[in-house]
């Protein structure tokens, strides 16, 4: 069973996957390419525009990425230690900052200044 974070862009574009490789890389945390619509890639292989579902391999684990019209899922296992978790809600956090999304959580909707203050992440992010 997985745990997943979702994150809106209504009305706005959802950030290109190589700007957030990008954004991350340059804080010191970097990604590299696992899966691209099931289909194993190389590690810096970019996906088309039109990608529906990309995993993504970070220091601390994979995290999938599904894509819906104007929505993005983070998932990860459910049984995730806190590194896996932290690498998840840095995926998050820097899709919804890149894209001015708003992450749906048990609280409301949530900027992504507001997210990344109340989740953990990794020590190159805090």
């Amino acid at each position: 069973m997985g745990m997943e974070h979702t994150v809106s862009f209504a009305g706005k574009s959802i950030p290109a996957y190589v700007s957030v490789r990008d954004f991350l890389g340059q804080r010191g945390f970097p990604l590299q390419m696992g899966m691209i619509d099931d289909q194993l890639a190389f590690p810096d292989e970019l996906p088309n525009d039109d990608w529906r579902e990309l995993r993504v391999r970070t220091p601390q684990g994979m995290v999938t990425v599904r894509r819906e019209e104007q929505r993005l899922m983070f998932v990860t296992w459910g049984n995730a230690d806190a590194a896996a978790r932290q690498a998840w809600n840095a995926m998050t956090w820097a899709f919804a900052e890149l894209g001015d999304g708003r992450v749906e959580s048990p609280e409301g909707s949530l900027d992504a200044a507001t997210y990344r203050e109340r989740v953990e992440l990794p020590e190159a992010l805090r």
